[in-house]
């Protein structure tokens, strides 16, 4: 562990919870102690309409977003619609950070609801293969938060009240984050880390 890392390892132990390391990822022992699974009949979507800023957006995907949005359009509801061509595909959180627009300053441009539920439309276009980009990674990744810290990534459950159905049904299904999280911590960190996350929890 070079020493740039080890300190970056000091800070984040002193802010965080416990955590262990994968490949110079910080991982917070959460990702094992706590159950989730979404339950959207009870919670009805409420993270695409809650809080203070869209959804964290990669550089990379901002492109992705402007290339398929004609694409993606069909699926959003028309005031989603009326922001993106007003204002692009994405705009900016309270720290200067890429995040997806908002409606109102509250919902998410790229949601769109059926009955009570709330869904979001670039997923959507993917499930129709219109599309590549299956939706940004951060909310394939919620409700862990990715963070920098130093020259390495912290890796943290990021506990929200609107989702405490899900640590109920998560219960149920038996089903610790980083087991729940399978498909997108593949997809940011690639499936050798993730094997090395899983041996690292089971031993």
């Amino acid at each position: 562990m070079n020493s740039c890392f080890f300190r970056a390892y000091q800070e984040v132990l002193l802010t965080f919870a416990a955590m262990i390391v994968v490949d110079d990822i910080l991982v917070s022992d959460d990702l094992k102690e706590v159950f989730f699974a979404c339950n959207l009949q009870a919670c009805h979507g409420d993270c695409c309409v809650e809080g203070d800023a869209g959804a964290p957006l990669e550089e990379s995907e901002i492109s992705v977003l402007e290339d398929y949005i004609e694409e993606i359009k069909p699926y959003m509801e028309p005031e989603g619609i009326a922001v993106i061509e007003k204002s692009g595909v994405f705009d900016y959180d309270m720290e200067g950070d890429y995040a997806t627009p908002l409606v109102n300053d509250s919902a998410c441009a790229f949601l769109f609801q059926e009955g009570e539920i709330r869904y979001c439309a670039i997923e959507k276009a993917w499930e129709e293969k219109k599309t590549p980009f299956q939706k940004p990674i951060s909310c394939h990744l919620y409700p862990i938060r990715l963070s920098q810290v130093g020259n390495t990534t912290a890796i943290n459950y990021h506990q929200w009240s609107i989702c405490a159905p899900a640590l109920i049904y998560g219960k149920k299904q038996g089903e610790p984050l980083y087991v729940y999280l399978k498909t997108p911590l593949i997809r940011k960190f690639g499936k050798e880390w993730y094997d090395k996350l899983v041996v690292s929890y089971n031993k």
